[in-house]
């Protein structure tokens, strides 16, 4: 089997260029991206971009916008992917603070979350996640602390 770096197997999987035999040590598409229909779009070293087709039937909430839960989590696959594409065999992370602004609601959209750090240190990472519509105006910011150690 082929094992290649995450940075390498996310391009490929965004290519559909993912054969049997390649594998890296995170798991990729995580079972809650494809639970709610998240893909990754675009991957850098450090960054993402990852999308939603979001509907009333399966993302709203009682008052038919788009739940605020489900951009957080939108956000959080942005920073996690591009966060994914640092770390190490051996590694792993975790989030130690998500903070979240909504901006304006969202009913039924086409959403895009660009993930990107605003600081790497030795242990804690922070960074930001802007989501915006299909209109490109922006209908959440965020921010995020994350820690890395070993397994």
């Amino acid at each position: 089997m082929a094992k290649v770096s995450i940075l390498d197997y996310l391009n490929k999987l965004i290519k559909s260029e993912i054969t049997y035999d390649m594998h890296t040590h995170i798991y990729y598409p995580t079972p809650i991206s494809k639970t709610l229909g998240i893909n990754i779009i675009e991957i850098g070293l450090g960054t993402a971009t990852v999308q939603i087709n979001t509907t009333k039937e399966k993302h709203s909430n009682q008052q038919g916008t788009m739940h605020g839960g489900l951009l957080c989590e939108l956000a959080d696959a942005a920073i996690g992917t591009a966060h994914s594409t640092l770390i190490q065999e051996g590694e792993t992370f975790t989030s130690v603070e998500l903070k979240i602004n909504f901006y304006r609601p969202v009913f039924g959209d086409i959403l895009t979350a660009k993930a990107s750090p605003l600081h790497s240190g030795k242990n804690l990472n922070h960074y930001q996640c802007n989501i915006f519509r299909i209109d490109g105006k922006k209908s959440r910011y965020g921010n995020k602390y994350g820690h890395d150690f070993k397994r």
